[in-house]
């Protein structure tokens, strides 16, 4: 039997599959056959993105979806893939990569452009340009209202604006606490052993950190429950959490900013090591995120749409008109205070940059991982080592010849 939470987010995405969500209306030709892209991106993301995609002539139908992975894996099902698929980390594209179901992007971009920890190798599979990112986003930093600085001290519970639902995979932005507090506290060589797989679940370093987070959300039990069922874009129809939840500090990525409707302007941000639970600690890494595109089809548009895609030109245009980051050095820096801000830290080859863990996991591990989120967040107050453990038995479950990834963290170009 599938755990309720699990099946809970099965059903969702399910329910997503059936809706379409996101899809462009068709057109073209039989002559002239669309390329199907599967993507992220809804609403305004959306929108700016088929901006960049209209600029390159090539016919096109795009389905955005917050559910990109459940969505991708049943029409992988049915046989029907699109000839290229957007997801927001590699954990399950090295998988579709060992089954032989990805065409090489050899030829198709510099992989010059692209540094640690942009391409991560899959052991054992056969080449290594199996997927490009085309957007990037910075973790490991707190939002505050534009203003005086927060103190350099832990924050309590009732200061953080936390929400854990999304249309796709409610949980992961308390994996990121998790992910953020072991780099912050362990370093980035045993935070890449841990993301591989390399390093149990009940690791003494793991369950510290784990303990750590669920001890701030015990300050107040009821608090962290209502954090559980907010959406982590904030209250619809309105600004992020930030904005709108009546607290002060958020712990988000880059792309928060796009949350904030009229009021990102009012939005600054420091490094999240100095207010994280336990704290403070020392900067010992950046976590960052990013959106890899692959390639499914064969035909030689769905090639020239990945190679455009790349290119440094629509790189530069996607970040002036749509306000993202990009993975490529080639890419000149962003103005503007926060995105020079974002930019430096992109670029410091003093601190490492690490890949999302969960990001980097099966897809089977990522989701108990999420489940365990979800479950110390509605009892905060229980002993976390169980609820690894049982991440922990997943995790031993996947088969022996299961790809694990390196290069998950390294220092920028």
């Amino acid at each position: 039997m599938i755990p309720y939470p699990r099946a809970v987010l099965l059903v969702l995405a399910l329910f997503m599959t059936a809706a379409g969500c996101g899809l462009a209306a068709p057109g073209g030709s039989d002559a002239e056959p669309e390329v199907t892209i599967l993507g992220p991106w809804t609403d305004t993301q959306e929108q700016r993105f088929k901006d960049v995609l209209d600029g390159f002539g090539i016919p096109y139908t795009y389905q955005g979806t917050a559910a990109t992975r459940e969505v991708l894996l049943a029409e992988v099902q049915a046989g029907d893939p699109p000839d290229i698929a957007i997801l927001p980390g590699v954990g399950e594209l090295v998988e579709y990569a060992d089954e032989g179901r990805l065409r090489s992007l050899q030829g198709l971009y510099d992989p010059e452009e692209y540094g640690n920890p942009w391409q991560p190798r899959a052991q054992g599979v056969a080449g290594d340009l199996w997927w490009v990112p085309l957007k990037a986003d910075l973790k490991s930093i707190v939002w505050y209202r534009d203003g005086p600085a927060p103190a350099r001290r832990p924050a309590p519970l009732a200061s953080w604006c936390i929400g854990m639902g999304d249309d796709g995979a409610s949980g992961w932005p308390g994996s990121d606490w998790i992910e953020d507090l072991i780099l912050q506290r362990a370093g980035p060589v045993l935070y890449a052993r841990w993301a591989t797989g390399d390093l149990d679940w009940t690791d003494d370093r793991v369950v510290a950190a784990w303990t750590t987070w669920a001890g701030m959300l015990a300050q107040d039990p009821d608090r962290a429950g209502d954090m559980l069922l907010a959406d982590h874009r904030g209250p619809a129809g309105g600004p992020g959490l930030l904005f709108g939840g009546g607290c002060d500090l958020e712990h988000q990525g880059s792309f928060a900013r796009a949350f904030y409707g009229a009021d990102k302007d009012r939005a600054a941000f420091v490094d999240s090591a100095r207010l994280l639970p336990g704290g403070p600690y020392t900067v010992k890494a950046h976590e960052v995120s990013a959106d890899f595109a692959a390639l499914f089809g064969r035909s030689g548009p769905a090639r020239e749409m990945i190679r455009r895609l790349a290119s440094r030109d629509a790189q530069e245009e996607w970040g002036r008109t749509g306000g993202v980051f990009s993975a490529n050095a080639a890419v000149p820096p962003k103005t503007g205070t926060v995105d020079q801000q974002v930019g430096r830290r992109f670029t410091d080859q003093r601190v490492p940059l690490c890949l999302d863990a969960s990001d980097v996991m099966p897809a089977a591990v990522r989701d108990a991982f999420y489940e365990a989120v979800l479950l110390t967040m509605a009892h905060p107050a229980e002993p976390v080592r169980s609820r690894l453990a049982d991440i922990q038995k997943v995790q031993d479950a996947q088969p022996e010849d299961t790809r694990r990834l390196t290069g998950v963290c390294g220092r920028p170009q």
